[in-house]
């Protein structure tokens, strides 16, 4: 494997003197903003904290806490001192932060005060000290600790900018996942990695100085830490910061940046789609029209037209990650020529596995194996018979955090990485993805079902929200939640009835149950499926 052309710090060792005096990180619709210049002296500024309470180069210090700028210079501070960062989801519980604080021995928590009112400081013994992504104040410091100036005066000017860019092989993070079918694990990420992943991005995307990035993934998520903040800070992009994502906000964001890239989960895409797209392409005149030259093609223009205003006007790519997309949604976007590619990471990975450019990106794929990393398929015959997908490479992590029980389940005896992905490649290396080894269902005549194509079908019809397929006495029990209380049973009837005419008969849907309630799910909007059966 080679080494990555570039370590994260020695973009940065150029980006922000060159962007000095520019807008870096803002919350969008709030006062607090930082331009690269004043984000430096701010990490400098954390960096002397951290040296007051005693912290060294590989120490963890903990981050928990909603998107903001903040958040992003407490990230950056962490780095740049030589410490390891401990990204906690602010889903988690405060009962669950404190043991995950204490999982990994972290001796500070930067922490938002929303959050900090609802921590039991006795309960994590090891903190010298926490401090507020509100204001940098100290809401708690050890009884041992020393007097500290919380905010030292610091003066910085471009020519000072000098982090450490050779340490590739060190420890950079422990990022604790919060997974759909087990416990939150420690994965352990090393520069090498991040970097990995920040060269390949930099290789296959392009920024200008009048660019803009709306970011609404969670931060302490790999796939909006390495998309959305990394390489934005990294390529000189400022960086908006939504602190809230109700939809209104979010278009409002959209409207004013522009941004030229979009970073998204499927079930976003699926609900725009849905609220306002479905309606229009499914009525019998439009099908009929669609692919006929001249009024086809005004059609999809106009479709074009409207999911490119909603998203400012300016989106050259949409990534789509985290989850599979369906193919109703992706089949229309890519007819009318929206800029849709669908890649393939995992949190174990810093993410990135696969990805294809738009030009070039095969539907229903997930793109081809990224540089740096390899990938073969678990299975004798992996162009047709789907087997687990593993991988190696520089991305990978190094290993689950005190849990060499989970590390060994992992990995292969030959070294790699076992993903619990099952799927096939083609002849050209794309990637094609049918579901989770663990949510993999067993029909009683043996044919493997994958619960997560039927659900991709369920939620593309009128009156579904989304639904969850499980197996009880070997028939397959699709739970239901309507998109409304207004939903009738009729419609939800209609609905499986439609799915079921389009599925072999091993895996057609026996019953189904209505649930009221949403389904919990991670932040990247997965189910928590072990939640339910």
């Amino acid at each position: 494997m080679s080494t990555p052309n570039r370590h994260l710090f020695s973009y940065l060792n150029k980006t922000i003197p060159a962007n000095w005096d520019r807008p870096a990180f803002t919350d969008f619709g709030h006062p607090t903003a930082y331009t690269f210049g004043q984000a430096a002296e701010q990490m400098a500024r954390l960096s002397l904290l951290y040296q007051q309470l005693g912290i060294s180069a590989g120490d963890r210090i903990a981050l928990y806490g909603p998107n903001s700028a903040n958040w992003a210079v407490g990230f950056f501070s962490i780095l740049a001192h030589g410490a390891v960062v401990v990204s906690i989801l602010p889903d988690f519980t405060p009962e669950d932060a404190a043991k995950l604080v204490n999982h990994s021995e972290a001796k500070v928590l930067l922490a938002s005060e929303s959050l900090i009112a609802k921590l039991d400081f006795a309960s994590m013994p090891a903190l010298a000290a926490v401090v507020s992504l509100n204001d940098w104040s100290l809401p708690f410091v050890a009884n041992d600790m020393p007097e500290l100036n919380a905010q030292p005066s610091v003066s910085l000017t471009p020519a000072d900018i000098c982090y450490r860019d050779d340490n590739f092989d060190d420890l950079a993070l422990i990022n604790y996942t919060s997974g759909t079918t087990s416990s939150p694990k420690g994965v352990m990420l090393t520069y090498r990695s991040l970097s990995t992943n920040l060269t390949f991005i930099v290789e296959n995307f392009y920024t200008t100085p009048d660019m803009k990035y709306v970011s609404i993934l969670p931060l302490a998520h790999m796939f909006g830490m390495s998309f959305e903040l990394i390489y934005h800070f990294a390529a000189g992009v400022p960086i908006f910061f939504l602190t809230k994502l109700a939809a209104p906000v979010v278009l409002q964001a959209y409207h004013e940046c522009k941004p030229y890239l979009i970073f998204s989960v499927p079930m976003v895409l699926e609900k725009i789609y849905q609220k306002n797209i479905r309606h229009i392409v499914t009525k019998p005149l439009i099908r009929m029209c669609w692919n006929i030259p001249g009024i086809g093609t005004f059609i999809r223009r106009r479709i074009l037209k409207g999911l490119m205003d909603a998203f400012g006007g300016n989106v050259k790519k949409m990534i789509i990650g985290g989850a599979a997309l369906s193919e109703e949604v992706e089949r229309c976007l890519m007819d009318v020529g929206f800029p849709i590619i669908v890649g393939y990471g995992l949190t174990e990975c810093g993410p990135l596995i696969g990805y294809s450019d738009w030009d070039v990106f095969q539907p229903r794929s997930c793109g081809k194996v990224v540089d740096r990393m390899e990938l073969r398929i678990d299975s004798a015959d992996p162009y047709s018979v789907p087997g687990e997908v593993q991988v190696r490479g520089e991305a990978v992590m190094t290993g689950y955090y005190r849990n060499e029980e989970a590390t060994r389940a992992t990995f292969t005896d030959d070294g790699w990485l076992r993903t619990g992905d099952m799927g096939i490649v083609d002849k050209e290396g794309n990637i094609f993805l049918r579901g989770r080894n663990k949510t993999m269902l067993l029909s009683s005549s043996g044919q493997n079902i994958y619960p997560e194509e039927i659900e991709a079908l369920l939620n593309m019809e009128p009156g579904v929200m989304e639904s969850l397929v499980v197996q009880r006495d070997n028939k397959l029990v699709a739970l239901i939640v309507p998109a409304s209380k207004k939903v009738r049973k009729t419609r939800i009837e209609h609905a499986v009835k439609q799915v079921n005419n389009r599925l072999p008969q091993y895996s057609k849907i026996i019953s189904y149950e209505i649930r009221q309630d949403e389904f919990e799910k991670t932040p990247k909007k997965s189910i928590k499926r072990f939640l339910y059966s």
